[in-house]
């Protein structure tokens, strides 16, 4: 049995390096998701508040008067 003969195709170390760069790319790349989605949280959360959705409503209104009073 040579050292290459495992499913892989990968020797031990090689194999172990993989899994290194693995694990560390997976890590990096939750803690950016969970970043992501506290800002998103924090500026747009994706629950309704004490008034459901009405307050998501008023809001809507006060922007697009702001929006239309500058094109105009």
């Amino acid at each position: 049995m040579t050292e290459r003969d495992s499913l892989s195709g990968l020797t031990e170390a090689e194999a172990k390096e993989f899994h290194g760069f693995f694990i560390t790319s997976f890590i990096a790349f939750t803690v950016i998701a969970v970043i992501a989605h506290f800002l998103v949280w924090s500026w747009r959360p994706w629950l309704p508040g004490p008034n459901g959705y009405a307050s998501l409503d008023e809001g809507v209104k006060t922007a697009l008067t702001t929006a239309v009073s500058l094109i105009s």
